[in-house]
């Protein structure tokens, strides 16, 4: 093993240099992978941009019912169209989301906690990968805690998934979780990104921090920056703003949308930022011009 004694910290991250492996392929890191898994990826990143806006709606599998997401079925079709993918358990999509509407989806395959508990940190792979096959699914998305209890089953879990995954073509999305007593820092996600990436998440989601251009930099494969707690729309736009500029692929919100006052001129002034290179400031703009 690695003696991490005297260890270097990283220091020259040369943000300003392209990833230097993309071939003619528009999605980081991806560029040897079979055609299957790059399929399934251009479901995701868009072609001509190379980034994503994610709808997640996956919430009730831990927290139940919360604002916003009492009535998926009336939910979801009001914003499927502008989202290129869409985040859900499989009990969610199957039931609330029209097959007709032929959307990438993002597909939650990992649970083992409630609000009930105060550990949300011991997840495991639920789905079985036939299952997500039949779904047809673009993604598997997995939970995984670094640094808390339930770091090494969530890790097992994630190189599951992504040897399952690797071997029919799907993509998993790691996902860095953050409790509540787990730091945000830029040390910490400079970790956990890495560490999925290096077990082969084909892309990671993850959390907005400072110095995230040096985060985006040594990750890789594509960073989707989760939007968190619900923010005002003038914020979650600056959010979204940052986190393109500081080199992610994209940006998964799900409270941001569908807890805001508009949520569908609110996904359309995200689009605006990650998809047609707005500010935040004329995104903020485009939403008040929406709403009024």
């Amino acid at each position: 093993m690695a003696d991490t004694q005297g260890n270097r910290n990283a220091k020259d991250f040369s943000e300003n240099i392209p990833f230097a492996n993309n071939g003619n392929y528009h999605v980081k890191g991806a560029n040897h992978l079979d055609w299957g898994m790059k399929d399934r990826l251009s479901r995701i990143f868009n072609p001509d941009t190379g980034k994503t806006v994610m709808l997640a709606f996956d919430h009730g599998y831990f927290m139940g019912p919360t604002s916003g997401l009492e009535r998926l079925d009336l939910l979801i079709p009001r914003l499927a169209d502008y989202a290129d993918c869409l985040m859900g358990t499989r009990g969610a999509i199957r039931s609330s989301v029209p097959p007709t509407f032929n959307k990438a989806i993002a597909l939650r395959a990992s649970s083992g906690s409630s609000v009930l508990q105060d550990d949300l940190s011991h997840e495991s792979m639920v789905v079985d990968i036939e299952d997500a096959i039949k779904m047809n699914a673009s993604a598997i998305a997995i939970q995984t805690f670094i640094g808390s209890d339930g770091q090494k089953e969530t890790i097992e879990e994630l190189n599951r998934a992504v040897n399952l995954g690797s071997r029919y073509s799907i993509p998993t999305l790691g996902v860095c979780a953050v409790g509540k007593e787990m730091e945000r820092t830029t040390s910490f996600f400079l970790l956990a990104t890495r560490m999925l990436a290096e077990f082969g998440a084909q892309m990671v989601k993850t959390y907005y921090c400072d110095d995230f251009e040096k985060v985006a930099s040594a990750c890789p494969v594509p960073l989707v920056v989760a939007g968190g707690k619900k923010l005002p729309e003038k914020d979650a736009l600056t959010l979204a703003y940052n986190s393109i500029q500081g080199g992610a692929a994209g940006v998964d919100m799900g409270r941001n949308i569908f807890q805001s006052e508009h949520p569908e001129e609110m996904i359309q002034a995200v689009i605006k930022v990650v998809h047609e290179g707005f500010t935040d400031k004329e995104a903020f703009e485009f939403y008040q011009h929406l709403i009024n």
